[in-house]
């Protein structure tokens, strides 16, 4: 990520002049961890920074900052209508990523009644067996690969796993799960097509709508379809899009950093096969050192207020450091204590916006480990854990692959 010296203090990121972190381009890649505790040594709870299109906003690395944006929806809204002229444009595009943990943009009585759609079909869709979806699907998975003794549980198991769990949840046939796995991973990407795979999923989910009007089912798409709150076309494709590959990419995300925790630490694999550790504990720790998203966007300022001895003001872009909030040194002044037990991370947000599909996640994720680890006798990395690799963008860091083997 790359910077220049530092110019004044307060006011909007657009009194830093050219002085600000840029979140995009070629140099925004690298430690995010490294990058977020530069930027809070030099500017505290809260930095200006550059997205897209060299846009100016604030990156909010303060969990109490982070928090109180979250939980007041009266002081900054989801919705870009008012950002201020002249000094911020809209958020990045929707593409990448598709927005975190709620993909609604609406805030108040319209992000209600949509969310009230999405929360009942997914808890609905959680009580319709996800962990006895995801035992099968998972074991297929490791079935394509179970006698070699080799596998990248990145590629050939945890990329795709999640998309297979959802096209059951939201109605669609088992073979476009592949296709739109394929789509939602080059959409986040947000290369010159990711545009063009953004439709693709949109004009498959358009007519998985049209489909469920006349071919109900007990799926997601059925519910929302049949919802009290009276969801138009392209509302109902909008929530299932949202739905799709949010889970798809944060759960992806979350499968494979668990996956790395399990196997580059003997304790916690061992106690994990031995039944001396619970996987929830684990998926806790990671989730308060990894969050699937790194960073959040978005929100904008309703009126000019102070946060984190920042002057922000009307219009005012600012994007949410989960990762950055989850290891602020005055909620977590050590990082190597544990945390099992402790649900106060930011990893799925939190106030209205919360991710509804928690429980879902939380099932995949928890379920696939456990199938993985009594499928595969001796499992254990095939390089050292010093040799993994991650991409890392504004928005998130990926592993990038996990060799294994293990007794075929």
């Amino acid at each position: 990520m790359t910077t220049v010296p530092h110019g004044p203090r307060a006011g909007c990121p657009v009194a830093h002049g050219t002085d600000l972190t840029r979140l995009h381009g070629p140099d925004a890649t690298g430690d995010p961890h490294a990058v977020h505790a530069r930027l809070r040594e030099r500017y505290g709870a809260i930095a200006p920074v550059l997205v897209d299109g060299d846009v100016p906003a604030w990156l909010v690395l303060g969990y109490r900052e982070i928090r109180r944006v979250l939980e007041n929806p009266l002081q900054f809204r989801r919705d870009p209508g008012i950002r201020r002229a002249g000094g911020i444009a809209e958020e990045p595009p929707p593409v990448r990523p598709v927005g975190g943990p709620d993909g609604i943009r609406e805030d108040g009585e319209a992000h209600r009644r949509l969310r009230a759609a999405v929360t009942d079909n997914l808890h609905a869709a959680a009580g319709r067996g996800i962990r006895r979806h995801v035992t099968h699907l998972a074991g297929r998975r490791i079935d394509a690969f179970a006698d070699t003794g080799r596998a990248d549980l990145v590629a050939d198991f945890a990329a795709d796993l999640p998309m297979l769990v959802l096209t059951r949840v939201l109605g669609l046939a088992e073979s476009e799960g592949r296709v739109l796995a394929e789509s939602c991973a080059r959409a986040a990407e947000g290369g010159p097509d990711a545009a063009a795979h953004d439709e693709r999923i949109a004009g498959v989910l358009a007519a998985l709508a049209a489909r469920k009007r006349t071919e109900p089912g007990a799926d997601l798409a059925t519910g929302l379809l049949t919802h009290p709150a009276d969801l138009d076309e392209e509302e109902t494709v909008r929530l299932l899009r949202s739905v799709l590959v949010t889970a798809h990419t944060a759960t992806g995300n979350l499968l494979a950093r668990v996956l790395e925790a399990v196997l580059t630490d003997p304790a916690v694999h061992s106690g994990l096969v031995g039944g001396e550790l619970d996987i929830t504990s684990v998926v806790e720790e990671v989730m308060w050192n990894s969050p699937p998203f790194a960073v959040l966007p978005a929100r904008f300022a309703t009126g000019d207020l102070e946060l984190g001895e920042r002057r922000i003001q009307e219009g005012d872009l600012l994007l949410l450091g989960l990762a950055a909030g989850n290891r602020d040194p005055l909620i977590r002044p050590d990082t190597g204590v544990s945390l099992a037990g402790n649900h106060a991370h930011l990893a799925f947000g939190a106030g209205p916006h919360e991710c509804p599909g928690q429980n879902i996640a939380l099932g995949i994720v928890e379920t696939a480990v456990h199938v993985l680890l009594h499928r595969l006798p001796g499992l254990r990395l095939a390089v050292p854990a010093g040799d993994l690799t991650s991409t890392a963008s504004a928005f998130a860091s990926r592993l990038d692959g996990l060799p294994v083997e293990f007794d075929a």
